[in-house]
């Protein structure tokens, strides 16, 4: 019988890496049967697929929604960085990744949170933000992660975890 693996998004920066955050759920994922999922560039989205494929025997993948550009010929091709190395299985979709994508329709963050049955958000800036608004208006689970990360105004609703397993337990609760 063919096991069905949930998905468990990370949104995050693409240019800081927060590094000790990413690596410690990028890690304790890698033990869930679960695929990871990013928007496949750098920052927050390789230091959590790193620590995810550096577990030996994990039963997910990473998989990463890729922005592509319009090539001359017509065609199209993966913007400059992405996918980043640690992604195993790239998706690749024309849809944008310009600064005031975020709720736009032809947003690739649609993708991101839709797509996810859970969602981790890490610290990061606009497009972090714009996923964390469409993780509510769509109702998906969603929890912040990281002491001090988001302005404590910032959505006070959702719940804010300062400890990885913390944020483990909500995400065992939210995919079983």
């Amino acid at each position: 019988m063919l096991e069905k693996l949930a998905i468990v998004g990370v949104m995050g920066s693409g240019t800081e890496a927060h590094e000790t955050l990413a690596t410690e759920i990028g890690e304790a994922l890698a033990t869930l049967p679960v695929h990871l999922l990013t928007g496949g560039g750098a920052g927050v989205m390789t230091s959590v697929c790193k620590a995810f494929t550096n577990i030996p025997n994990r039963k997910g993948r990473t998989i990463g929604i890729i922005p592509t550009e319009k090539q001359p010929d017509g065609t199209f091709a993966s913007k400059p960085g992405y996918p980043n190395p640690y992604i195993e299985i790239p998706i690749f979709t024309p849809l944008g990744t310009y600064a005031g994508e975020g709720t736009d329709i032809i947003s690739r963050n649609f993708i991101n949170i839709m797509t996810a049955n859970a969602v981790v958000a890490l610290p990061g800036s606009g497009g972090t933000q714009n996923e964390i608004n469409l993780a509510v208006k769509y109702n998906k689970p969603i929890c912040l992660y990281g002491e001090g990360a988001f302005p404590p105004d910032f959505r006070p609703q959702l719940l804010r975890f300062s400890g990885k397993d913390q944020v483990m337990q909500w995400i065992k609760d939210k995919i079983s």
